[in-house]
């Protein structure tokens, strides 16, 4: 059985002591692949040069997440077309709107969004989106790019059945999260994922964030990492009524087609330290 991470913020500091023993122990549990997350100019570079020391292994996006959609500014999209082009680099994103946290101004989120969905389209990429108590808005900017995107997926769903559909009659693939793992949150999410078709749906930890609330023994810090994709992964087979082996080579296959991911090569050595 082989698990492919498709959202794993490994650049984020919590990671910079062990990163090379967290990859270790995700090897361990199975998981063959990575796609490391690009938030900010600095982060997709940061993902890029990981997808560089690590080829056919760990895979990155470039994007500017909308709580930094301020910065993206004429000068930093071409800063981020550069890193979007470089090798190893999947995808356009973490892109989106998050009115939750409205960490940037609205009207600023809706401008970075369309900016990086026009450059997707410019690169024919495909796009990793962030929503969050945004949805009116998030659709109606997408729909305007969706006919013109190679492939687009939402990242860390967590919404309703509508938004579900939605999502679905745009024809976009679905992430999930351990969010499903949460006895408070988790429980409309479990009752979702049996809709969604297998060839469009994808799994993730989105680490060191959304450590699954349920694993036993509980860690000793709440850093998620993607040695605990199985047990996610375990969760999604269980609400969908299906073998957890069955789970793990649809999604793994739908990664690579997402992606265009090569065979896993776990035993490749890093260019450089």
């Amino acid at each position: 059985m082989e698990l492919i991470d498709i959202g794993i913020n490994l650049t984020h500091d919590s990671y910079d002591a062990d990163r090379d023993a967290v990859l270790a122990r995700a090897a361990v549990a199975g998981v063959t692949q990575m796609v490391v997350t690009g938030a900010s100019i600095e982060s997709s570079r940061a993902a890029a040069e990981l997808a560089r020391r690590y080829p056919g292994r760990l895979f990155a996006t470039a994007g500017v997440h909308p709580h930094h959609a301020e910065h993206l500014d004429d000068a930093n999209l071409a800063l981020l077309e550069q890193a979007a082009g470089l090798d190893g680099v999947v995808a356009v994103g973490e892109c989106g709107l998050d009115y939750f946290r409205d960490f940037a101004p609205r009207p600023a989120q809706r401008r970075a969004f369309v900016r990086q969905l026009e450059l997707a389209v410019r690169l024919h990429k495909p796009v990793f989106l962030h929503q969050r108590d945004a949805h009116e808005d998030f659709i109606a900017i997408l729909a305007d790019f969706i006919g013109e995107l190679p492939r687009a997926v939402a990242h860390c769903f967590t919404g309703s059945g509508a938004q579900l559909a939605a999502y679905l009659d745009m024809g976009l693939h679905i992430g999930i999260t351990g969010w499903i793992c949460d006895e408070r949150r988790g429980g409309g999410l479990k009752s979702l994922v049996p809709e969604i078709p297998a060839e469009r749906l994808m799994i993730e930890t989105d680490g060191p964030y959304l450590l699954p609330r349920d694993l036993v023994p509980k860690p000793a810090t709440r850093r998620n990492e993607p040695a605990y994709l199985p047990h996610i992964a375990a969760v999604i087979a269980a609400s969908r009524g299906e073998p957890l082996a069955l789970l793990a080579a649809s999604s793994a296959r739908a990664a690579r087609r997402f992606f265009g991911l090569g065979a896993a090569e776990l035993h490749a050595s890093p260019e450089s330290r």
